[in-house]
């Protein structure tokens, strides 16, 4: 009898029975964060890279190679124009690649290394405020290309289709480290 009982006992819990559910609905093509991850990412690159251009080719009333040359020797980078030079794609490049989401930790970097150079050279004399020259502005777009590198791009970018594409702790040290590494050796000579 007691094992009738043990056997036959109701069970504690009971599954409820299963409901029809509807399907989940299809991921958006762009989420608000893609779109604004987007707008970050067109406004410093597209700025960065007309900043290079100005040094390059002396658009957007830049003074060009030559000019931009000498002022990079009068700070003592030697040939100015070379330097002059590498700062200016670097920038151009490096905010292109930031604007369109292509190749996101490597434009990051660019944008590293130019920037620690800008404070180490020319504003890191003078404080923190651009007000006073300082290295405000500089800072800026250093943090903002070292958190997009850490975010990822998002899903409005050339870059959603690699393994990169998704940001993470890899690729924002890969932007810093490169970044720093290049401003270290640029520094140096």
């Amino acid at each position: 009898m007691s094992t009738k009982r043990i056997l036959n006992r109701p069970a504690l819990y009971t599954e409820p029975p299963a409901r029809p559910t509807a399907p989940a609905p299809a991921a958006p093509v762009a989420t608000a964060a893609d779109a604004g991850l987007l707008l970050i990412r067109l406004t410093f690159g597209l700025l960065m890279a007309g900043h290079g251009a100005q040094k390059v080719f002396g658009l957007f009333g830049g003074h060009g190679l030559a000019a931009t040359g000498k002022g990079f020797a009068a700070l003592g980078y030697h040939p100015g124009r070379l330097f002059a030079a590498i700062g200016g794609l670097s920038e151009l490049l490096g905010g292109l690649g930031l604007a369109l989401g292509l190749l996101t930790p490597l434009a990051a970097a660019a944008l590293i290394g130019v920037m620690i150079n800008a404070m180490a050279t020319v504003t890191g004399a003078h404080g923190l405020w651009e007000a006073d020259g300082g290295v405000e502005y500089s800072v800026c777009i250093a943090v903002v290309a070292l958190a997009v590198a850490a975010i990822g791009p998002g899903r409005l970018a050339a870059d959603r289709f690699f393994r990169w594409g998704g940001g993470g702790w890899k690729q924002a040290a890969f932007a810093l480290g490169l970044g720093g590494v290049a401003a270290a050796l640029t520094l140096g000579l």
